[in-house]
């Protein structure tokens, strides 16, 4: 009997849960759960959902680390015909306000550790309906605080069909824009799809893999991770970071590992690891790396640990998940390339009057294909900033805004970003976001942040930082300032006080000339 087709992203637990309900869809520290388990859960949470007022088409904020809960929650908000919001656990309360303002979340899911944070963002966000905590309740007058593990238990599995359709919004993903505020880029259940889809065929997984992901969740790279290995039938190793390597060794050896996905700052930590002693883990068949360029002698490095793998060098945006990879056998032959065009897409590297590049010559890089994404949420004039006419009567292209080469046999080479957005550790930083922080410490007159190349980050950010009078500041205090209102991946790796920054003529602060120096 054929498989009916996949319209929606939670059908590909559903259909995997109903071919193999004993297998192990999920390992988490101490916690595996069985495809049927996961199912089975998601459905009651879905309940406990649509009890709190979830309908079709809202949103459902998650802060959370990597946990099962996590994962639960996410499916959760699909079978209750709502779109998902991740929001990476390091999140501060302010950004956490805005991102459920902005969003227009109806229920948030959050953690007992992350108390502090999230109750100061739920009492800027008057229109939140429903907060499910898992853990301990705080001792506080708010009727929208519910127990998470107490309403899951109490809630019989979801017996409805989704309402929604392909086109219906499944997920946004908030990523940082030069204006300084996140943006959410918006993904439909058929994006996503297709998406899951082209990456698994040529990453070449099947069902029997068995997955790892130390990223987080609320990074496209990290979800992914979980979704193709859903689509599957595989197992998915969800650790909640690289920071205890040894811990995810012993994971990766106790599960039987073949799938290791990381971003330079990983690969530069594990070749660490391995110097001090050597690391051999030959069950691994896939290594792939996105978020920062990796650099070419890693290849042969990391070959000495995972000897048996084929190793995935990768381009890609939120906007549109994954744009380009380069093949592993030609990695020896093309080692700084990103390669071509995901399977059932198209890239062109186009001049100023849109035509293509001869090789060798800078251009924008522009995508066609499936995966493009709905445009960014509430934010129609940035939507048609991203998102161009393309070569064909009606359709839209992505216009990346990063500059790209190309070479005679049709492989990209990333040159640059095009605006100032700054890659750091995998995550994308706001320059002016990092500004305004430390526009609000007293004591700081003017503040610039640039992103500097930095062979373990990608970027590092700088901050060149001039003080008032009367201030006696200095970089460890800046730096433990910023600690304590933002994630640590945005947080400056060097502070540069100075008497005064170079200006334009419009008065502007000129970071090209602060680079120049």
């Amino acid at each position: 009997m054929a498989q009916a087709p996949l319209r929606l992203l939670q059908d590909t637990l559903r259909r995997s849960a109903a071919r193999l309900p004993e297998k192990t869809a999920l390992v988490v520290g101490p916690h595996r759960l069985s495809y049927g388990e996961l199912w089975h859960r998601s459905r009651r949470l879905a309940r406990v959902l649509r009890q709190r007022g979830v309908c079709r088409g809202d949103r459902v904020a998650i802060f959370l680390d990597n946990t099962w809960e996590c994962v639960v929650s996410l499916y959760a908000s699909l079978l209750a015909d709502a779109a998902f919001v991740v929001v990476n656990p390091q999140t501060k309360a302010d950004k956490l306000a805005y991102i459920l303002n902005d969003s227009g979340a109806t229920v948030l899911v959050t953690d007992e550790h992350l108390q502090k944070t999230y109750l100061a963002a739920i009492a800027a966000a008057p229109t939140l309906q429903g907060v499910l905590v898992t853990g301990a309740l705080p001792a506080v007058d708010d009727a929208r605080l519910l127990p998470f593990q107490q309403e899951l238990e109490a809630a019989a599995a979801d017996q409805g069909r989704e309402r929604a359709v392909s086109i219906d919004l499944a997920s946004l993903i908030y990523t940082s824009g030069s204006t300084g505020e996140p943006k959410g880029v918006m993904h439909t259940h058929q994006s996503m799809l297709f998406a899951l889809q082209s990456l698994v065929e040529y990453l070449r997984l099947e069902e029997d893999d068995c997955l790892l992901c130390v990223l987080p969740l609320a990074f496209d790279y990290g979800l992914y991770q979980l979704l193709m290995a859903l689509h599957l039938g595989a197992s998915l190793v969800l650790e909640r970071s690289f920071t205890y390597p040894a811990q995810v060794f012993n994971a990766m050896e106790a599960e039987g590992v073949t799938v290791f996905p990381g971003v330079p700052t990983i690969f530069t930590m594990l070749l660490g690891a391995h110097e001090r002693q050597p690391l051999r883990f030959d069950r691994v068949r896939r290594v792939t790396n996105t978020a920062a360029a990796l650099p070419p002698s890693f290849n042969t490095r990391l070959r000495e640990i995972f000897s048996s793998a084929d190793i995935y060098r990768m381009y890609g945006l939120t906007e549109c998940k994954r744009v380009s990879y380069l093949p592993p056998e030609q990695i020896e032959a093309k080692p700084e390339s990103v390669g071509v065009a995901i399977p059932g897409t198209e890239v062109m590297v186009l001049d100023e009057e849109g035509r293509p590049v001869a090789p060798g010559v800078t251009g924008t890089l522009y995508v066609r294909g499936a995966h493009v994404m709905l445009g960014y949420w509430n934010q129609p004039e940035l939507s048609a900033h991203m998102l161009k006419a393309g070569p064909l009567p009606g359709e839209r292209m992505l216009c990346t805004h990063d500059l790209f080469t190309v070479d005679a046999d049709g492989y990209l080479y990333f040159v640059g970003r095009s605006d100032d957005i700054i890659k750091s550790r995998g995550e994308k930083v706001s320059p002016v976001e990092v500004e305004n922080i430390l526009y609000a410490i007293p004591g700081v007159r003017e503040a610039a942040v640039v992103g500097v190349a930095d062979e373990l980050l990608g970027q590092a950010v700088r901050a060149y930082v001039v003080l008032d009078d009367a201030s006696s500041l200095v970089e460890r205090q800046l730096r433990a300032l910023c600690l304590e209102r933002m994630e640590n991946f945005m947080v400056p790796k060097e502070f540069r006080i100075c008497a005064s920054l170079p200006k334009g003529a419009t008065g502007k602060i000129d970071k090209k000339a602060l680079l120049r120096e």
